[in-house]
């Protein structure tokens, strides 16, 4: 499906799709509010089909999970389309006012700036440390086993990949897994929860003064928080630079190597953007990795043939080693990618995206005008929209080469990183990352199913989260 300009020639309009009933004043508000947003969406995707619409207030907004038309979109922008302008101004009001939320030529020239910093030798670089976050998971972990100490796998988790984001961002190690709490964790989870709450909120009542409740007020010191720390990073990284000049030629984290680009003659980066793509990339590193993993063990421990076969591929590439100590075999981590790309694909951490059209268009033969929002729901898309075999079902091998799986590519398949020019500057850390940890895992650990628990339910905090694991760790003999 292609997107045209202009308002010709339509043979339909929004007012002809299926869609739920709207109540006269509040639309489908209610509907909306009394369940996670995005099952909301998928389940009218079941009942009315992969293109309908529906009403918030007065709003009239499309919802879509035909995979044609959502790679058409994502291929649209930053032009014809771009991101829902509600969910940017919302994350700009946190702090997050960089390339994640810009928009045209503003973002091609943030691009380039956070391109530069994210490039393979950066996280070549950082690889050591990357590994050596690591050790220290797998440290922690076998310290609470043999003591006898349940472990918090998601809690653990978030902490290392923040630690992770914090070093290769920022290079700094604030350690955030061996401290129960710590305050720049705590800042971004409040704010992530908040975000998801308000944009599911029909009235921007927290831009009212006289409105603003308890949790508006800690929004803003949260923000002002996070930002401090920042300032703080960014100030050491401007000194290593001035003690060490071949940090410019060779930055050996992201922070350093946007201020290298924002410091070249006539840049045309400013200290604001370093700041808020710094923060942005803080926002986005945390949580969705973690998120990812966790989906992946709730998995594992339901498919033991799959878990077992991560095993011995981890035990034939890291050999007697407890944590992969060399960049290069990343790669030959086939299996685990391939496992990591299917729960990307049945639980994504973004199972939909907004975005609005930046003038009048037609979609295929549907006149959609200008600002109108438009739900993509990546995971409907595919799950249900898709040739897979057995859709519904986790098989890594499909992913794989050979005489078992099919060799798809997941990337004309899948959305988990988005698509189009914005695909995901931050995928092959994040990729790397899970690797990482869950080779680590596979090497040293078993999982169990806790006995008795429930399976894992899906909560929308901005990303899609399991509420709980009911996954424990066994140390290997």
């Amino acid at each position: 499906m292609e997107l045209t300009p202009g308002m010709a020639p339509p043979t339909r309009h929004i007012a002809d799709l299926p869609g739920p009933k709207a109540r006269p004043l509040f639309g489908n508000v209610g509907e909306i509010r009394a369940q996670p947003f995005h099952h909301v969406l998928e389940s009218w995707a079941r009942e009315f089909g992969p293109l309908y619409r529906f009403r918030i207030m007065r709003k009239q907004m499309l919802a879509t999970s035909d995979r044609d038309l959502i790679a058409a979109l994502l291929r649209d922008r930053p032009d014809m389309m771009r991101r829902s302008s509600r969910t940017a101004e919302m994350l700009n009001e946190i702090g997050t006012r960089g390339l994640f939320t810009a928009e045209g030529e503003d973002w091609r020239r943030q691009r380039k700036l956070v391109m530069r910093a994210l490039t393979p030798e950066v996280i070549h670089n950082f690889f050591p440390a990357l590994a050596a976050m690591t050790e220290r998971l797998r440290l922690r972990w076998e310290a609470a086993i043999a003591a006898g100490k349940p472990v918090d796998l998601l809690r653990d988790l978030k902490a290392y990949t923040l630690d992770v984001t914090i070093g290769l961002a920022m290079g700094q190690d604030i350690n955030t897994l061996e401290l129960e709490e710590h305050p720049l964790q705590r800042d971004i989870e409040f704010l992530f929860k908040l975000v998801a709450k308000r944009l599911t909120t029909p009235f921007t009542y927290w831009r009212v003064a006289m409105l603003k409740r308890a949790q508006d007020h800690e929004a803003i010191a949260a923000a002002a928080r996070i930002q401090q720390a920042i300032f703080g990073f960014i100030a050491q990284a401007r000194k290593r630079i001035a003690e060490n000049p071949v940090l410019r030629q060779k930055p050996s984290n992201m922070l350093e190597a946007l201020i290298v680009a924002r410091d070249e003659p006539d840049s045309g980066f400013t200290d604001e953007e370093v700041v808020g793509n710094a923060i942005t990339m803080v926002f986005a590193g945390e949580d969705t990795t973690s998120n990812t993993a966790a989906w992946l063990l709730e998995f594992l421990a339901g498919h033991p043939q799959a878990a077992a076969r991560m095993a011995e591929e981890s035990r034939q590439v890291l050999g007697e080693r407890a944590v992969l100590d060399d960049y290069h075999l990343l790669d030959k981590l086939k299996y685990i990618d391939a496992a990591t790309r299917e729960a990307m694909r049945l639980k994504p951490v973004a199972p939909f995206m907004a975005a609005e059209p930046t003038q009048d268009v037609v979609l295929g033969d549907l006149a959609v005008p200008e600002g109108t929002v438009i739900f993509l729901l990546l995971r409907h898309a595919s799950e249900r929209e898709c040739e897979l075999a057995q859709p519904e079902r986790f098989r890594p091998e499909r992913w794989l080469e050979g005489a078992i799986g099919q060799g798809d590519d997941p990337g004309r398949k899948l959305f988990p990183f988005g698509g189009g020019p914005r695909f995901c500057p931050g995928r092959y850390l994040a990729m790397a990352e899970i690797k990482m940890v869950m080779s680590m895992l596979a090497r040293n650990f078993a999982l169990e199913r806790v006995p008795g628990a429930p399976a894992a339910r899906e909560c929308f905090t901005f990303t899609m989260t399991p509420d709980a694991l009911p996954v424990r760790l066994v140390q290997n003999n």
